[in-house]
C-alpha cells in the first residue's frame, strides 16, 4: 500500500527540483543530490504529518512532497540569486504557515475559493512556458525544437493520456509516472541518456544541512508569503478530503485541531526542507485518490510511505537516474502537470457554483496577472522595490483578487452555472 502511494507522488516530488536545478545551473551530480534531498525530506515530513508529534501533524494518511505552488517564486529567486536565495526565502517565510495554523477558521474566510483558485490558475498558466521549453529540448539547447524532441515529448504525453483515460486503478493514478518511464526507456537506445553520472554516483547520500547556504532579499518576500498562504488554504482542503475518505468526522472541533496540526506540519516541514537543501513541502492531493482506490486510510501506510521515500533519498544512484532524464521527456509530463494545476484552480473557483461576481474577480485578476507575466517591464518605471514585487504576475493577480473580493459585496447573488 505504501508503494502505491509512493508511485502516485514520485513525479510530483522530483519535478520541482529538476526545474529549479536547471534554472540554477546545477550540473548532473548536484541535480542528483538536490533530487535525493527532496525525496529524503518528503519522507521525514510525511512521517511528522502522519504520526503527529505533539502539536505538529494531523495524524491522518496525508503524505508530503515538494509543492508546485512555489515553483514560480523559486524560478525567480534561482534566476537572481541561485539556490541560496531559493532556500533562504523558503526558510524565512515558512513561519507564515505556522502562524496561520493557529487561525484556521479566519484563514478560510479571508481567502475564499475565488481568491485561492485564481492564484492557482495563475501558477499553472505561468508555468506553461517552463513546460513547453523542456518539451522543445530545454533552455539553450542547440537542437531546440528539433523533430526528435517534439516527437519524444508527444510520445510521453500520449502515454499519459492513454493511461489516464483508459487505465484503471494504479495505472490511472500513476499515469504521469508511466509516461516518464516510457519516455526514459525509449530515450536510452536513441542515445539521449548519458549514464556516466549514474555510474559515478555512490550508494549512500549523506545529508548536509545548509550545503548551498542561505540568502535573503526583501523584494522576493511578498510572493513567497503569498505562496505559503495559498498552500495553507489548499492543504486545509486536502486534509479535509483525506479525513472524509478515511471515515473521520469533519464537522467537529477535533477536525479543526486536526487541520491546525496538519498546517503546522506543512510549515515545520518546509523549514526542515530549507535546512536540508530542498524546496517547501505541502500535503499532496493526488494521494487522496489512492486512499479511495485502496479503501485504507491507516497512518501505518503513511509511515511505510515515509520509509520508502527516505530510503530512495539515501541512494544517490536514484537521484542520478532522475537527473539525466532528457528534457523532452520531462517536458511531455510537465505540460500535462501544469495544465492540471491550472484546471484545478478553475475547479476551486467554480466550487459552489459560478456567479457574475466570481467571473468579474477572476477576469480582472487573470488579465493583470498574466499581463504582468508576459510583460514584466510594464512596472519597470516604478520605485525599485515596488517594481520587483509587482513584476510577479502571481503577486499582482493575488493582490487584485483579494482586493476585489473584499470590496465587492457578495449578497444574494444567483449562480449562473
Amino acid at each position: 500500500l505504501g508503494l502505491q502511494h509512493m508511485l502516485a507522488m514520485f513525479v510530483g516530488i522530483i519535478t520541482p527540483p529538476l526545474i529549479i536545478a536547471g534554472v540554477a545551473g546545477l550540473n548532473a551530480a548536484e541535480t542528483g543530490f538536490f533530487v535525493s534531498m527532496a525525496l529524503m525530506v518528503s519522507g521525514v515530513t510525511t512521517y511528522i504529518q502522519v504520526t503527529k508529534i505533539g502539536p505538529v501533524g494531523s495524524g491522518l494518511l496525508a503524505v508530503h512532497g515538494t509543492s508546485f505552488t512555489f515553483v514560480p517564486m523559486a524560478i525567480a529567486a534561482a534566476s537572481e540569486g541561485g539556490l541560496p536565495l531559493v532556500l533562504g526565502m523558503g526558510l524565512a517565510t515558512s513561519p507564515v504557515e505556522m502562524i496561520l495554523s493557529r487561525f484556521i477558521r479566519q484563514t478560510r474566510k479571508i481567502f475564499p475559493p475565488v481568491v485561492t483558485g485564481t492564484v492557482v490558475m495563475l501558477i499553472g498558466l505561468g508555468l506553461m512556458e517552463v513546460g513547453i521549453t523542456d518539451f522543445g529540448g530545454g533552455a539553450g539547447a542547440e537542437n531546440y525544437g528539433a523533430p526528435q524532441n517534439l516527437i519524444l515529448g508527444l510520445f510521453v504525453l500520449t502515454i499519459i493520456i492513454i493511461a489516464n483515460r483508459f487505465g484503471k486503478g494504479l495505472i490511472k493514478v500513476g499515469a504521469i509516472a508511466m509516461g516518464l518511464i516510457a519516455g526514459y526507456l525509449v530515450s536510452i537506445p536513441l542515445g539521449l541518456v548519458d549514464m556516466t553520472e549514474v555510474a559515478n554516483a555512490g550508494w549512500l547520500t549523506i545529508p548536509r544541512p545548509f550545503k548551498y547556504g542561505l540568502s535573503f532579499q526583501w523584494s522576493h518576500l511578498l510572493p513567497w508569503i503569498m505562496a505559503y498562504i495559498i498552500t495553507t488554504v489548499e492543504s486545509i482542503g486536502d486534509l479535509t478530503a483525506v479525513a472524509e475518505v478515511s471515515g473521520e468526522d469533519v464537522t467537529d472541533d477535533q477536525h479543526i485541531e486536526r487541520l491546525s496540526g496538519g498546517i503546522m506540519a506543512d510549515g515545520v516541514g518546509s523549514a526542515i526542507a530549507a535546512v536540508f537543501n530542498s524546496l517547501p513541502n505541502s500535503t499532496f492531493s493526488q494521494n487522496i485518490g489512492v486512499i479511495q482506490l485502496t479503501k485504507v486510510g491507516s497512518k501505518v501506510v503513511g509511515i511505510a510511505v515515509a520509509g520508502i521515500l527516505f530510503f530512495l533519498g539515501l541512494v544517490p544512484k536514484i537521484g542520478a537516474l532522475v537527473s539525466v532524464m532528457p528534457n523532452p521527456v520531462l517536458g511531455g509530463a510537465t505540460i500535462a502537470l501544469f495544465g492540471m494545476v491550472a484546471t484545478s484552480g478553475m475547479k476551486i473557483v467554480t466550487k459552489n457554483g459560478l456567479t457574475d461576481r466570481k467571473i468579474f474577480i477572476l477576469s480582472i485578476a487573470l488579465s493583470f496577472g498574466l499581463g504582468v507575466t508576459f510583460r514584466p517591464d510594464v512596472v519597470a518605471q516604478l520605485p525599485e522595490l515596488l517594481s520587483t514585487v509587482l513584476s510577479s504576475g502571481i503577486t499582482v493577480g493575488a493582490i487584485i483578487a483579494i482586493g476585489l473580493n473584499l470590496l465587492l459585496p457578495d449578497k444574494n447573488e444567483k449562480k449562473i452555472c
